[in-house]
């Protein structure tokens, strides 16, 4: 695998250089501790009882045959466990930092009745080891009233559709208000008697779960008031507040521990429902909980990226000019809305006159959530393969289409920086673009097809708030606290690395403490790719002050110590932050058995500065690689008959292995724009954003076949080349 390039800055002393994470040690040789790994005296084991219908009303739970099996120390369902899962649904009720806006509907509970998908909790059971556990949750008898169910988001609104709220199927925000998300710019009318030609298409997209290596669990145990929560979460802070706010308690009776983890992904910055089916196990019992789930049950149980419909319709000059852009769009939330549903992608072009309706809409399918990049690969997916479609029919080439309609800085717009246009025309050259694309999609002679695709994005880099202490000791020993985990781009040895080149000091001698509630302030939580942003500018400033306090007091003695903190609260001036990207994907596509297989993949990113290069290009190609799979293999299906899901899991939803990872070449344009820890900017997410459009166009130039819905299977290509 070559090595990436990088344009622009020079190093500095320990920012830019490959940096070996500071735990991983500990990773590789397993001494690092997983919440699994965590042991406590008299720790019981629970598990959860899962619907297995996709909605029905419970008639009647009986635990009393689970209740006699020897070992079983406490069972809970909905009739005894009235817990609001707030994080599991801000649809119609309250965004949690904002306490002014009371949940009034369509609240989400550990147990819910109705149960509205398969996989809906119905009850827990906590016992003293996992086997009985499992024996238990067998013995309960549960009596169901089956409901009628819908699968699809643009059946569920129809007018016969079951009701699976009794306000029907539109998703309320948190307002109550039950609307599209729409953003009307310009007059979309006008745009189009202004065009010459208006093109209209659909396109799908399905459920991509998180697929984290570690599956879920949790382990609480209370003392007196007092809960401790060990949990693999992307945000420690946000769970604590999640948490207490849930049981009726305040922030500092919730102490969160999540040391290491194995991957977010987007869905664990808030708290989990397996975290207050394990605190409340605990508390009935009396002893630590350690609730388990299995791999099925984290992909049934757990959140994923929604699954779309998307309608558009495009006016175009004949000289590329795009003069409106309209979308109507479904997303399928599953029976709670958890996040938004948002389809990103048309605010990426310029044109004057855009209008884009999403309905957010309620499905007995499992519930879906954030997932890196929460809004964007899908929406990207349908507006890039529109464009690139639009592009080839009006006879230009689909970069110089780019280049002539994509979002630029306006006065009235400004941008921190401004680097799309070298971020693309580097990728053009890197790739050999024009000699690897077909003219003519389709053209290759017989049934082995190249072609090539290309996709571009630009993506939220703001700043925002997050805090963190630094101390010094006699012997000149620098511990850094900040609230961070480490979901897989290294943020614990970032944070070090930034602490030291301020300091001008080895990184060696700067201790990191991460992941415990108890001993580090607040962080805004691994997601958003906010955390180098965020948390790191107060690491900065948290050094600096440290620094000024050296300079008037000298270094402490003895057993003194000195302390420095920060939580700035930043801005960018009214200005623009994003961080820009292009990729260039060839592919091979055998019209015979319709397999795809990539050739080459480059990709081009401007992430501000580079902090680590090693872990920002692993972040790069691992989120290609998600992206990558999005475009050909994964989705969640379901039985339209009996509304059971068919998929679950890593071997059915074909999730890539090792085996099916292409060379990823990544190069990084670096900037200071003068914003966030020396400029850097968003990188973990960025990656994932582009894969599944340029695969997508990549697949239409080999094959000369517009593939309209995500994965392209090897079904798909067949019955489009048949």
């Amino acid at each position: 695998m070559t090595q990436p390039t990088r344009i622009g800055l020079e190093p500095m002393q320990i920012i830019g250089n490959d940096t070996p994470r500071v735990d991983a040690i500990e990773r590789v040789t397993g001494a690092a501790k997983f919440t699994r790994d965590v042991k406590l005296p008299g720790m019981l084991y629970a598990r959860v009882l899962r619907s297995p219908h996709p909605h029905a009303r419970i008639v009647s739970v009986d635990t009393s045959e689970a209740a006699r099996l020897p070992g079983v120390r406490s069972i809970i369902t909905h009739e005894d466990a009235q817990v609001v899962w707030g994080a599991g649904s801000v649809s119609g009720g309250r965004q949690y930092n904002d306490p002014t806006k009371d949940a009034t509907l369509h609240r989400r509970y550990i147990f819910n009745n109705p149960v509205r998908c398969v996989g809906d909790s119905v009850a827990a059971v906590a016992a003293t080891d996992r086997h009985i556990a499992e024996q238990a949750i067998a013995l309960i008898k549960v009596e169901y009233e089956r409901l009628p169910f819908v699968l699809e988001p643009e059946a569920a609104l129809e007018d016969d559709a079951p009701k699976i709220w009794p306000e029907g199927n539109l998703c309320p925000d948190f307002r109550n208000n039950f609307e599209p998300m729409t953003s009307d710019i310009g007059d979309v009318e006008e745009g189009f008697s202004d065009a010459d030609q208006v093109f209209e298409e659909k396109y799908e997209t399905g459920f991509i779960h998180n697929a984290q290596m570690e599956p879920r669990c949790s382990l609480a145990s209370w003392e007196g008031e007092k809960l401790t929560l060990y949990t693999p979460s992307q945000g420690i802070s946000n769970c604590r507040h999640d948490t207490a706010k849930d049981l009726g308690l305040e922030d500092h009776q919730v102490r969160v521990i999540a040391q290491y983890m194995g991957g977010g992904f987007g869905n664990k910055n808030q708290n989990q429902d397996s975290d207050l089916v394990a605190a409340t196990l605990s508390r009935r019992s009396g002893a630590p909980v350690m609730v388990e789930y299995s791999r099925r049950e984290d992909w049934l149980g757990v959140h994923g990226r929604w699954p779309t419909v998307q309608y558009y319709k495009i006016g175009v000059k004949d000289d590329g000019q795009v003069t409106a852009m309209q979308m109507r769009a479904y997303s399928g939330m599953g029976p709670y809305r958890k996040n938004s549903g948002g389809i990103s992608g048309m605010d990426a072009y310029g044109c004057p006159n855009r209008l884009r309706e999403i309905y957010p809409v309620y499905t007995n399918r499992t519930t879906s959530g954030n997932f890196r990049a929460p809004s964007e690969p899908h929406g990207f997916y349908g507006i890039e393969s529109m464009m690139d479609d639009i592009a080839y029919k009006i006879g230009m080439d689909p970069v110089e289409f780019t280049l002539r309609n994509m979002r630029r800085p306006t006065d009235d717009q400004p941008f921190t920086n401004y680097s799309l246009e070298e971020v693309i025309e580097t990728g053009v050259q890197q790739f050999n673009w024009q000699s690897r694309r077909k003219l003519t999609p389709g053209s290759d002679e017989g049934p082995i097809k190249r072609g090539a695709g290309f996709s571009f994005m630009m993506f939220r880099a703001g700043v925002g708030t997050s805090s963190a202490i630094v101390r010094v000791d006699s012997n000149e020993k620098y511990t850094l606290f900040v609230g961070v985990t480490d979901i897989g781009p290294g943020a614990k040895t970032t944070m070090g690395m930034i602490a030291a080149e301020v300091l001008a000091v080895p990184l060696s001698q700067v201790e990191v403490v991460w992941g415990d509630t108890d001993r580090c302030p607040y962080s805004v939580g691994e997601s958003g790719s906010r955390t180098t942003i965020q948390t790191g500018l107060a690491v900065v400033q948290a050094v600096e002050e440290l620094k000024s306090q050296i300079v008037n007091q000298g270094m402490p003695n003895g057993d003194d110590v000195l302390i420095g903190t920060a939580t700035p609260i930043p801005t960018t001036d009214g200005k623009t932050r994003q961080c820009f990207g292009a990729h260039f994907v060839e592919v091979e596509v055998d019209t015979r058995i319709g397999t795809t297989r990539i050739l080459k993949y480059t990709a081009v990113h401007e992430s501000g500065r580079i902090i680590n290069p090693t872990t920002a290009r692993d972040q790069v190609r691992g989120a290609t690689i998600q992206g990558i799979g999005q475009a050909l293999h994964e989705d969640l299906l379901y039985d339209s008959d009996s509304g059971q899901p068919l998929t679950p899991g890593y071997y059915r939803a074909r999730h890539l292995t090792h085996q099916d990872v292409p060379d990823i070449d990544v190069t990084f344009i670096e900037v200071d724009d003068g914003y966030g820890p020396f400029g850097a900017k968003t990188a973990g997410e960025s990656g994932i954003i582009l894969a599944p459009a340029a695969v997508a166009n990549a697949v239409a130039n080999a094959t000369g076949n517009r593939m309209t819905s995500l994965p392209i299977t090897r079904d798909k290509i067949l019955g489009a080349m048949s």
